[in-house]
């Protein structure tokens, strides 16, 4: 309890520096700089703007209820992570929904470590810091990583190293944005999965995207039924043949014509990979049943 009290009581110590207009810090070169870029201060959440950079656009307010409700009981955890804009004037990195959650409740200051970084630094930190997220759907995923590439100029070699992901698996989530825009909204309402999503690039007809998307709500596909009805579709020829069966040997071919002629019916074998099979003896009437039955149990 004395450590949170002491980190407590440094927070607003170093918030007094923050005060004073006629040593703003304003670049790492600054005096007392060191006293306050990394470290954690308590902020007025009325100093603080929400990020124009942020990747997600959508909050859970059932989820922010939750984590307010929290923050009530434990208070705010883990800091959230702004930069600084001006005198007073901060600008979240990292951190919105402890941000949103601490507003739901009424608090007046909040936690944060404190950086210097220009646009573009704030854009890829908010980006990367919003990919490691637990919580987000695909899409997010997807367009967190389109926009590292369009607006930093990073090649998938460098966003791999980047957010520690193989570059195959960047590629995944980039065609998702590939699929059409109502796809992309299931997705991200929860609707169909990842694996879903997947399977339907593989149709590059959007009616017929948007066609198996219905069946897959309608029907509650999963993701190999998706991927069957995706395989039927494409007309594929390799994917949709069925496996050669395996060759009948001679011996069996002439003990089913034995059987035939015995039986006075047309007796039909299949045989499977592994040497199983099955005879299938046709009847016409009940009276042929009987017929079939007596010949096999030998009854005159």
């Amino acid at each position: 309890m004395a450590k949170a009290t002491k980190k407590q009581a440094l927070g607003r110590g170093l918030s007094a520096l923050l005060k004073d207009p006629e040593h703003d810090i304003k670049s790492a070169e600054d005096k007392n700089a060191d006293k306050l870029v990394g470290h954690i201060v308590e902020l007025e959440l009325s100093s603080i703007e929400v990020n124009p950079f942020q990747p997600r656009t959508s909050f859970n307010e059932e989820s922010l209820r939750e984590l307010a409700s929290s923050i009530k009981e434990l208070g705010v955890i883990q800091p959230i992570t702004v930069r600084k804009l001006e005198f007073n004037k901060f600008q979240l990195v990292s951190g919105e929904r402890r941000f949103r959650a601490s507003k739901l409740l009424g608090l007046e200051t909040i936690p944060a470590y404190i950086r210097l970084a220009n646009d573009q630094e704030s854009l890829e930190m908010a980006l990367v810091e919003n990919i490691q997220r637990q919580d987000l759907d695909p899409i997010e995923i997807a367009l967190s990583y389109q926009r590292l590439i369009d607006e930093i100029s990073l090649t998938q070699e460098q966003l791999s190293e980047r957010v520690g992901k193989n570059r195959s698996t960047i590629a995944n989530y980039l065609r998702l944005l590939k699929l059409d825009p109502i796809i992309q909204t299931g997705m991200r309402d929860g609707f169909l999965s990842m694996g879903h999503g997947r399977a339907l690039i593989n149709i590059e007809d959007p009616q017929i995207q948007l066609d198996i998307y219905e069946k897959i709500l309608e029907k509650s596909l999963s993701v190999r039924d998706t991927e069957k009805l995706v395989r039927e579709l494409s007309g594929d020829p390799k994917k949709t043949a069925a496996p050669k069966p395996k060759s009948i040997p001679t011996e069996y071919k002439k003990g089913v014509k034995e059987f035939s002629e015995y039986l006075g019916a047309k007796v039909d074998i299949s045989v499977a990979q592994k040497g199983k099979g099955k005879l299938i003896i046709p009847f016409t009437s009940e009276e042929d049943f009987k017929r079939i039955k007596k010949l096999i149990q030998g009854e005159d």
